[in-house]
């Protein structure tokens, strides 16, 4: 059993927790949340021990790998310590305020030798998945555009107080929406090397960013668009897309449906020439336990897989995730 503790229990906490909770290689050893009512739930309906203070946590429980998800500007400071006690770490997105701290933090997680993973969670989805190998295996030629897109309706009306409407929280859409649509680009195409031209549009909040609008060109030379909108109220939820034009064809794929036309009738196995049409359920492994989506499970088992040096292929690494927070900086400087 890997014995697992949890720094951080808001929304995305408590859902690694239940998914942790009923991992059969998973022992929680420890849950923490600064918010003592949260632990007093946590304590009254489960067997976890609690704690308010992560260090009064790490000197008495046994842990080999954490989960940290608390606010991104604490990021840095407890992972660094987490990794200099040789612990394993799987840190919510995105990893950093600054990229320098992201870039060092994933050096010394290679120098120490610990699994290290950032949740970035539409890198387990089955249709974005099967978007990179298409890419990867050159199906639709070479590629000369992208659109990267998200619309979501988070923050709908003016003099919102909360962390989002705070830059020092790591608020503001470009962190907390672009940042899952930049390292998609990345995942699938590779990373951005440069900001043609950017907006950032303040629709309802008065210290942050609402949307995100950028041209970017990466380290391959293709171009792409980049849509970001967390301020659009016909949206249910979150909802990603990305748009591939290649010579040989073209993908347009979400988290619910992958649609891919080929030119020629050189096609890989099970497609034909002309428009095709896949669907998250032909296209995802199932997995033990299902809370939100496939994908938030598939990316804790991969962690724990890791672990067990079963897998050794860091797909989701801190490396990686640095190079987004870069892309991010890119666009948050650019003049």
């Amino acid at each position: 059993m890997i014995k697992l503790a949890l720094i951080g229990i808001g929304k995305m906490g408590l859902s690694h927790l239940s998914i942790l909770g009923a991992h059969p290689k998973v022992q929680i050893t420890g849950v923490c949340d600064s918010s003592s009512m949260v632990t007093d739930v946590i304590s009254r309906f489960s067997p976890f021990p609690c704690f308010t203070d992560y260090h009064s946590m790490i000197s008495t429980i046994s842990a080999d790998a954490f989960l940290v998800a608390v606010p991104t500007k604490l990021h840095a400071s407890i992972v660094e310590e987490l990794i200099r006690l040789k612990k394993h770490v799987f840190v919510e997105k995105p990893f950093c305020m600054h990229v320098e701290d992201s870039n060092r933090l994933a050096s010394l997680a290679e120098h120490y030798g610990v699994v290290n993973q950032v949740g970035f969670h539409n890198r387990f989805i089955g249709t974005f998945t099967e978007v990179r190998r298409l890419v990867t295996e050159g199906w639709i030629g070479d590629i000369y555009h992208f659109h990267a897109q998200a619309y979501g309706p988070v923050v709908l009306r003016p003099n919102q107080t909360s962390w989002r409407s705070n830059n020092v929280e790591g608020g503001g859409c470009l962190m907390d929406y672009a940042s899952h649509v930049i390292d998609l680009v990345q995942y699938i195409l590779g990373p951005v090397e440069s900001v043609d031209s950017r907006e950032l549009r303040k629709i309802f909040s008065k210290n942050v960013e609402d949307a995100v609008y950028a041209v970017l060109t990466l380290s391959s030379k293709i171009k792409g668009m980049l849509s970001v909108n967390w301020s659009d109220e016909t949206y249910r939820k979150m909802s990603t897309s990305i748009q591939l034009n290649g010579t040989s064809g073209k993908i347009i794929a979400d988290a619910n449906e992958l649609k891919i036309y080929f030119k020629s009738s050189n096609v890989p196995t099970d497609y034909e020439k002309g428009w095709n049409v896949r669907y998250i359920t032909d296209l995802t492994p199932p997995v033990d336990f299902y809370l939100r989506g496939e994908e938030y499970t598939a990316q804790l088992d991969y962690f724990i897989e890791q672990i067990e040096n079963t897998i050794d292929n860091p797909l989701n690494s801190f490396r990686s995730a640095a190079h987004t927070d870069l892309a991010i900086s890119l666009i948050k400087e650019f003049k």
